[in-house]
């Protein structure tokens, strides 16, 4: 079995993670999923991430094989949810999990499960008992594993308030 880990990002990361954004985008417009078209994420976002210290790498045999951002703070684009409703609103201390991506090297192996299991371990460390995540509507495979680490799905919320950039959002409570 190989070494998996996760850790903080660092600038020495970004070129390798550059490259999995490239085929997380092949792979999502091949699948017709509009999501990470038109250049998002940039490598200014994902340096951001780094310097914010919200960008985590999974390491599969000391080699970068996947990247996330776990925000710490309540997520502009979840204020407001349609078609449903986030549960215990009056807790808005939550992480949330964006911007996931695995390297098609590693895809078929699981690690995105992986992944999210050890993004879940560090909100519960850092005192998080609430964890959202969302997803595009077509993409099914995200949303399936979503579901299977037991995420409940909460409604429909829009990006950066743009009425044709709509995600499934989704929360799962860990106490």
């Amino acid at each position: 079995m190989a070494l998996t880990y996760i850790r903080l990002a660092t600038q020495d990361d970004i070129s390798k993670m550059l490259v999995i954004v490239k085929e997380a985008q092949q792979l999502l417009a091949s699948e017709g999923i509009p999501q990470w078209q038109n250049g998002y994420p940039s490598k200014e976002t994902l340096l951001d991430d780094i310097a914010k210290e919200i960008s985590y790498v999974l390491i599969v045999d000391q080699e970068v094989a996947g990247f996330a951002a776990l925000l710490q703070e309540p997520d502009n684009n979840y204020q407001k949810i349609t078609a449903g409703k986030w549960l215990n609103t009056e807790n808005t201390h939550y992480t949330t999990i964006h911007r996931i991506a695995v390297s098609s090297h590693f895809h078929g192996q699981h690690l995105a499960e992986t992944f999210i299991h050890h993004l879940i371990s560090i909100s519960c460390s850092l005192g998080f008992n609430q964890i959202r995540i969302d997803t595009h509507e077509k993409n099914t495979r995200m949303r399936h594993l979503i579901k299977k680490i037991g995420f409940a799905y909460s409604g429909v919320v829009y990006m950066n308030n743009n009425s044709e950039d709509c995600r499934n959002a989704y929360q799962l409570f860990l106490r």
